[in-house]
């Protein structure tokens, strides 16, 4: 890892210091982003810089850089590392003088971080066999399309899909389906690509809105609909869908097997789709 973004500072990663005080440190009173890098080229940047816009107006936080301050800030925390990435950019409502519920006076600066890391390549047993996951109770708070850095919620359900032996959890509140503990969900049901719509109980989901654009520059049948658990349980394939992941089949579900219990052929499709288009982008910037 090199240089991380520091209040406007660039420095090794082990330097890097914020107060005890920091809001988001003491309330989780921030918001962030992750963001792919494939071949140098941030992936998608413009929308999830304007995500990091919403989530901010969301807690009343005026965004500290614009986007062509952040777009430099990043290229120099990418640096010159061909390989894929991961960036993290993270914005908090800074250092108060105590601790203190109310927002601090309009004196309070901001803590601006962001961080890239070598991303890991996919596992191939992954695109072969799928992985496998639980459903659960979405017990988390109502305005899950803020991407909040306090994730105590989407953690501790997370963990709860790590010590039953699976790889994530797929949310369901009052019998809808909402997304994963880290994902958004996708489903196939009599060859149409479906996924729940934008509501404040899912994250507005930066590969999952690419998704749906390739299912329809490819002409696959797509849509956004409510989904209850017994659709989810009819499905003839499960995918999960995030910046880390990009789009995963679930081949077994709570035991049970999805389909034949192999990444279906549409996802065969959407994988093929997703994989030129993050060949594209390392082209277009080489």
């Amino acid at each position: 890892m090199g240089m991380v973004y520091l209040n406007g500072d660039y420095v090794p990663l082990e330097e890097a210091r914020i107060s005890v005080l920091d809001r988001g440190f003491l309330f989780g009173d921030g918001v962030y982003e992750v963001i792919p890098v494939y071949g140098g080229k941030s992936f998608r940047l413009a929308e999830h810089l304007e995500r990091l816009d919403n989530s901010l107006t969301a807690i009343h936080l005026e965004n500290p850089l614009s986007h062509e301050q952040w777009g430099e800030v990043l290229t120099r925390v990418i640096g010159d590392v061909a390989g894929n990435q991961s960036l993290y950019v993270q914005v908090t409502r800074g250092v108060d003088s105590m601790r203190n519920h109310l927002f601090p006076s309009a004196t309070v600066q901001p803590t601006v971080f962001a961080m890239a890391w070598e991303a890991k390549p996919r596992k191939p047993e992954i695109a072969r066999d799928g992985i496998s996951a639980i459903t659960l109770d979405d017990v988390r708070w109502l305005r899950c399309d803020i991407k909040s850095v306090a994730l105590l919620g989407n953690v501790l359900l997370r963990q709860a899909a790590e010590d039953a032996g699976t790889e994530e959890s797929i949310l369901i509140r009052n019998g809808q389906v909402t997304e994963g503990s880290s994902t958004n969900v996708f489903l196939v049901l009599n060859g149409e690509i479906l996924t729940p719509p934008k509501t404040n109980l899912l994250l507005p989901g930066i590969t999952r809105d690419l998704v749906l654009d390739l299912a329809r520059e490819a002409g696959m049948p797509c849509a956004e609909r409510a989904l209850t658990r017994a659709t989810l349980e009819d499905a003839d394939e499960i995918w999960l869908t995030s910046s880390s992941r990009e789009v995963v089949a679930v081949t077994r579900l709570d035991d049970d097997l999805v389909g034949d219990g192999k990444p279906g052929t549409t996802w065969q499709r959407m994988d093929e789709l997703f994989q030129d288009y993050k060949a594209r982008l390392s082209e277009s910037h080489a």
